[in-house]
């Protein structure tokens, strides 16, 4: 057999092959294969690749064609970095890496976050973008303190227009709190707050988003007292003591007609 591949058996007696390669005192599977002339060729690209200075991302997807493209990234993060990470990441100089989803679309953050994605793979599924965490399906927008709910360019903006840029600084989000919309007339700022219940209710207009977030959470509790048994999220607001949270939420005022609502419900 080759230098770099290994025949094996799957359990019903099938023969398949493996591609491994030695680089840098370690050793690197490159996958398995239904053939030897499969495995051979991986290889081969693979150990031509390491050794080409030449070679780079992304041209390097198409020079070798072979090589899964994520398996082309963890090699070449790992000869250029000298990190070997088990996810398709690369490191930039400037404090950011990239990580591929495939070989024409790359997301970009900040290295605070390499821990986290060397060991959580990204999916795709539509637009929406997440990983599986302790069995959950967790947004990468919710890193940023973004609802599951929120619309582009009304609650969160990439400040450079790029959307698969998620460095912190290219992030802002404008609504960060449950049942609040930021509402912009002519430059007059106000919060909208609003509530679901089979429909949306408004609960008010506020002149700051810490009135209409703890206006939300008073809203939530009106709700509950009324008998409406619904897993409603409350707004954690930092920054104010139990004092000053409670004076605002006594006198924070509810619309009326969200209170003529909630004396009708059965």
């Amino acid at each position: 057999m080759a230098t770099g591949v290994y025949e094996a058996s799957k359990k019903d007696g099938t023969t398949y092959y493996r591609a491994n390669i030695h680089f840098r005192s370690k050793h690197i599977s490159l996958g398995s294969f239904c053939t030897f002339e499969e495995a051979h060729a991986v290889y081969d690209q693979a150990r031509t690749m390491l050794a080409d200075r030449s070679a780079a991302l992304p041209d390097a997807f198409f020079r070798y064609d072979r090589i899964p493209f994520e398996k082309t990234v963890i090699l070449l993060n790992f000869r250029d970095n000298g990190m070997y990470l088990g996810t398709p990441i690369y490191l930039h100089s400037g404090r950011f890496f990239t990580y591929y989803l495939s070989p024409e679309l790359e997301l970009k953050f900040d290295n605070d976050d390499l821990f986290y994605y060397s060991g959580h793979k990204i999916l795709k599924r539509g637009g929406h973008l997440y990983v599986n965490d302790y069995g959950m399906q967790v947004s990468l927008l919710s890193r940023y303190g973004i609802k599951n709910y929120a619309v582009a360019g009304i609650d969160y903006e990439f400040v450079n227009g790029d959307c698969h840029d998620f460095r912190y600084e290219n992030i802002r989000n404008i609504n960060p709190y449950y049942g609040v919309s930021r509402l912009d007339d002519n430059g007059r700022i106000s919060y909208q707050t609003r509530i679901h219940i089979n429909g949306n209710y408004q609960i008010g207009i506020y002149a700051n988003e810490t009135e209409a977030a703890i206006a939300y959470n008073k809203a939530v509790d009106l709700a509950k007292a009324a008998g409406i048994n619904r897993n409603y999220p409350t707004n954690y607001i930092t920054g104010l003591s139990a004092r000053d949270y409670a004076e605002i939420y006594t006198h924070v005022k509810v619309s009326k007609s969200y209170r003529e609502y909630l004396k009708h419900i059965k």
